[in-house]
């Protein structure tokens, strides 16, 4: 049987990086050998290849909002991909105005992709790609995957989903960026794993001095936009899943907190099988 796995790719909250943090949100998803990429924050290329994955091997692709640290290196990875032998179609889900920007990277890259097309005998990067938009329904199924989506809680952003990969033998969840939500519970029911955001409450105010050029206004979109690791708890405890990860962690890098912060957080609440997000953390399935 093949292997069934997660890899938390990038598990810092929010786009900024300084030195020794983590990298922005990414993952890969393998289930059933088919390889799956949910969003593309800085860094994911390189954490892809720091997994093994051959980059021509790049099929499959889903984004789940428009916010940088989910899609900022997509084009940079599908370029890569391309001049390291990707010969073959990647299709991208995302939400509606993805496309609009693989257009302006196309554009910034025309002089490089035109004389490797013509230096090199390269495809044509531009047919390659196939877009399709993320609407909330089972949108995706084949070969025994059927992917489905549902619309979080997330504003100001509408379009913004958390996702759920079913394949025969196996059901991983994300929850994308999103408030508490009810709906999240039965979209995640008797999942094997749910990977749900989180914050640490305590944590807030100082990173809120740490930022330095946000105001009151980024604290009450943290509150309004994103899940605390109690609340995260509550959900894969009503959801019956089978484990649960916390990733796209706010903070992430602030040596104050540990990883035992995060544990103490869901503690009383959620009693199952708990991973803490780290760059290149591998959940087996």
């Amino acid at each position: 049987m093949a292997k069934n796995y997660v890899v938390l790719l990038g598990t810092k909250g929010g786009p900024a990086i300084s030195p020794g943090s983590s990298m922005p949100t990414s993952n890969l998803i393998v289930l059933d050998s088919k390889k799956i990429v949910v969003d593309c924050g800085l860094g994911v290329t390189k954490g892809l290849v720091d997994q093994g994955m051959q980059l021509k091997d790049l099929s499959l692709i889903f984004i789940t909002h428009l916010h940088s640290d989910h899609y900022l290196e997509l084009g940079p990875l599908i370029h890569t991909a391309w001049t390291a032998g990707l010969n073959s179609k990647v299709e991208i889900w995302g939400p509606k105005g993805l496309d609009t920007y693989w257009d302006g990277f196309l554009a910034s890259m025309k002089a490089d992709i035109d004389l490797r097309i013509e230096d090199e005998g390269r495809p044509d990067l531009r047919e390659l790609v196939q877009f399709h938009v993320t609407d909330a329904k089972d949108m995706f199924k084949r070969d025994g995957l059927t992917v489905s989506a549902i619309r979080t809680q997330h504003p100001p952003l509408v379009d913004c989903f958390a996702l759920s990969f079913k394949s025969t033998s196996t059901h991983v969840v994300f929850s994308g960026d999103t408030a508490p939500i009810e709906a999240l519970e039965d979209f995640a029911r008797g999942a094997d794993l749910l990977i749900h955001e989180a914050m640490l409450e305590s944590a807030l105010p100082t990173l809120i001095e740490r930022v330095g050029n946000g105001s009151d206004r980024l604290m009450k979109h943290w509150l309004v936009s994103h899940t605390f690791a109690h609340d995260a708890a509550q959900t894969a405890t009503n959801a019956d899943v089978k484990a649960l990860a916390l990733s796209h962690l706010i903070p992430s890098d602030d040596p104050t907190y540990t990883p035992q912060h995060w544990k103490d957080a869901v503690a009383g609440i959620w009693d199952g099988p708990l991973f803490v997000g780290t760059d290149g953390l591998k959940i087996e399935l």
